[in-house]
């Protein structure tokens, strides 16, 4: 150590690019990259400003718990980054190299089973796996399904979208987009909502997993402990937020849009009187820590294995001393069931709705 003083500058992905002429001037001999997977799209402004900032740096160090959030093509950028010389500088003879372009329009980029074995060994090369077991002596988890029945009238509707999605598909090309479009309005429903095509307010048709989440408020409530909703629809949290305030339930709320949240997490870790979080599951799954809370009840969830694993472990790090609850509420017989196996698996959800589709099977059953 020459005696000069450490200096350190934290900056976020999305000022990285506006700033980056500042960063380059100060030219920093370390470049660390937290939550690597946010410059999986390559040509995106933050991820070029991170490619030619990490190339001026002498070392570069990206962390991330998911380097492959949907499909292996996501590591090019990352490993760009990193290090070129990996997987090289052009994102299209990496493509070309690795993956068949499928589907319609030749957009769908699937790994060529020839060149598997090359990409894993090249992955591999200049990285360091630590599982969260091995680093941290944290409480044991518990996953749990908890079932709602949708209304008579709302399962008629549920069974008429199913059947109405599935024709749909077939007069088409099947595609990633398309089936996930068809996907999104069933699990809207089973969430108690159904929109419309012309952009009007949903309109609420279940209580189904209301129901079923006020008897775990009940619960949790008695027991004297915090907790924590997870949903992915904007009608859901309005609703639940609107049920905790008629029982009198202080809780906070992370959503799109929400201003606060360093002060939303503060008064959920620290207020007794505030007993629930609830928190949109692509807004408020990173960067947060709920440990004031054991258990969490995910009320629907979208298709990103990143952000289902990340909104786990809001309440699962360092500062837990209790054992976690994981509560899955599932309208029984409909996609839910489906859309939780797949993550739970980490199996990729469209991949494996589009081969049912191709065995004959409806894949929204």
């Amino acid at each position: 150590m020459d005696g000069t003083p450490l200096q350190v500058a934290v900056v976020n992905y999305e000022s990285a690019w506006r700033l980056e002429n500042d960063i380059l001037a100060w030219n920093p001999d370390l470049v660390i990259a937290d939550e690597g997977h946010k410059i999986k799209t390559y040509n995106i402004s933050a991820s070029k400003a991170m490619h030619r900032i990490g190339a001026r740096a002498t070392y570069r160090l990206l962390l991330t718990g998911t380097v492959i959030t949907n499909k292996a093509i996501d590591v090019f950028s990352q490993y760009k980054f990193l290090n070129p010389a990996i997987f090289g500088n052009s994102f299209y003879s990496f493509r070309n190299r690795y993956f068949d372009m499928v589907g319609y329009g030749n957009h769908t980029p699937v790994l060529k089973q020839s060149m598997e074995q090359e990409l894993m060994k090249r992955l591999h090369s200049i990285a360091f796996r630590a599982t969260k077991a091995e680093c941290l002596d944290l409480p044991e988890t518990t996953d749990i399904i908890r079932y709602a029945e949708l209304e008579p009238a709302a399962a008629k509707v549920y069974r008429n979208l199913v059947k109405d999605s599935y024709a749909e598909l077939s007069k088409g090309e099947v595609t990633v987009t398309n089936v996930l479009t068809r996907l999104l309005r069933l699990s809207q429903l089973t969430g108690g909502f159904i929109g419309d095509d012309e952009g009007n307010t949903p309109v609420r048709i279940s209580t189904a997993k209301q129901n079923a989440l006020e008897d775990i408020i009940e619960e949790v409530m008695q027991e004297g402990k915090k907790l924590v909703i997870i949903a992915r629809f904007v009608p859901e949290i309005m609703a639940i937020c609107k049920l905790l305030e008629k029982r009198g339930i202080g809780y906070s709320r992370i959503m799109g849009g929400v201003k606060d949240r360093d002060e939303q997490v503060s008064a959920f870790q620290n207020n007794p009187d505030i007993q629930v979080f609830v928190g949109q599951i692509a807004t408020a799954g990173l960067g947060i820590t709920l440990t004031a809370a054991g258990t969490m009840v995910f009320y629907s969830m979208d298709y990103n294995m990143s952000n289902f694993e990340q909104a786990k472990a809001r309440i699962h790090r360092v500062g837990q001393k209790e054992n976690c609850a994981y509560i899955y509420l599932t309208a029984k017989g409909t996609v839910d069931e489906k859309i939780l196996k797949v993550l739970q698996n980490k199996a990729d959800l469209a991949k494996t709705l589009i081969d049912d589709y191709r065995q004959g099977l409806n894949p929204f059953q």
